[in-house]
């Protein structure tokens, strides 16, 4: 019985020692993000980005996430991934300008003619290049640029606003974003900064009249229920990325680094889908419930572009003048071009 029990022994003490190993050749990318489940960042995460890594890897490197904020906010995320306690974050391309310049292109007002135009170059050559320059320069790499939210939507308490003269007067909500109180302010209100989290009540007593959010969070704050005029308008793109420290991205081998663009890219086209549907299913909501949803010509959106001009100034020396201009003639947007080069701003 003795040598038998040797055997099994062995045979214990074999099969601990492959599980360690195996154990140990796992690879953990752990992401931060304030993304949740039951909205697109969360289940895109949950649906495309876990189980494309664990098909590509075959098992060897693993997503572990960290939903909701639960680890850090977007910019504490990227600094956390500087620091090596996280490797994957996710984040607006506006808060990715605490690591550098970088993707401010992406945020210039009405770079994007359209939701379909915002998508096929966000998804192509100007992410690819941008985030190329955002690994050498900034610490990080953006693996995929998406949309969160669609473009921002101007709302309103007060009446119809179908040009920027329509809004002379009116108290406007705006972020702390310098280029939203410069946009608000040439198209004729009066920026009033106001916390998001107090909104509601805000246009329900009048304290502020209008707000420039993205349709579908106007929509989960359910802003059209006091705000019952809306201008579709676009102009402000809700750009995101996904990211990596490029520490630790250069520090993967050649199928590693395989592996992680197979599993972003599958995470990028989810979540595009999934926003398309959560922007959809927004406006259909708040257009059942309003009294005006109104969509300008092309010759008064012209006019809100032309509010957008002294934004694009302040901007200079965030963004490469010849990139933006190849990003507007490629969607038709001669007449801005001319109207942004005779300011200056391009």
């Amino acid at each position: 019985m003795e040598p038998l029990k040797s055997i099994m022994t062995s045979v214990v003490l074999g099969a601990a020692l492959v599980a360690s190993q195996a154990a140990m050749a796992e690879k953990v990318l752990k992401i931060g993000t304030t993304g949740q489940l039951g909205m697109p960042i969360g289940d895109a995460i949950d649906q495309a980005l876990i189980p494309a890594m664990e098909k590509a890897s075959g098992g060897k490197m693993r997503i572990e996430p960290h939903y909701q904020g639960s680890l850090c906010a977007e910019q504490k995320c990227g600094e956390q991934a500087n620091q090596g306690l996280l490797s994957l974050w996710t984040s607006s391309t506006a808060n990715f300008g605490s690591f550098g310049t970088e993707l401010a292109i992406f945020d210039l007002p009405f770079i994007f003619k359209s939701l379909d135009d915002a998508k096929r170059i966000s998804d192509g050559w100007l992410a690819e290049r941008q985030c190329k320059l955002a690994l050498e320069n900034a610490g990080h790499i953006c693996l995929s640029v998406y949309s969160s939210g669609g473009f921002r939507q101007l709302g309103n308490a007060t009446k119809s606003v179908k040009v920027p003269d329509d809004m002379k007067g009116l108290k406007w909500r705006v972020t702390k974003s310098p280029v939203e109180y410069m946009l608000v302010k040439n198209w004729g209100a009066v920026p009033v900064p106001y916390d998001w989290g107090q909104l509601y009540q805000g246009l329900q007593s009048g304290i502020v009249e209008g707000q420039y959010v993205a349709t579908p969070w106007q929509h989960v704050a359910k802003l059209h229920e006091v705000a019952k005029y809306f201008t579709e308008i676009g102009g402000m793109w809700s750009g995101n990325i996904i990211a990596m420290d490029s520490g630790q991205y250069n520090a993967l081998s050649a199928e590693e680094k395989k592996w992680v663009h197979v599993a972003a890219d599958a995470y990028g086209a989810r979540v595009n889908e999934l926003d398309n549907l959560w922007v959809s299913s927004g406006e259909k909501a708040i257009k059942a419930s309003i009294n005006e949803w109104y969509t300008p010509t092309e010759a008064e959106l012209s006019e809100w572009r032309k509010g957008a001009i002294g934004a694009w100034i302040d901007a200079k020396g965030t963004f490469e003048p010849a990139v933006a201009r190849r990003v507007l003639l490629e969607q038709g947007l001669d007449d801005f071009v001319a109207q942004l080069e005779k300011a200056g701003a391009l």
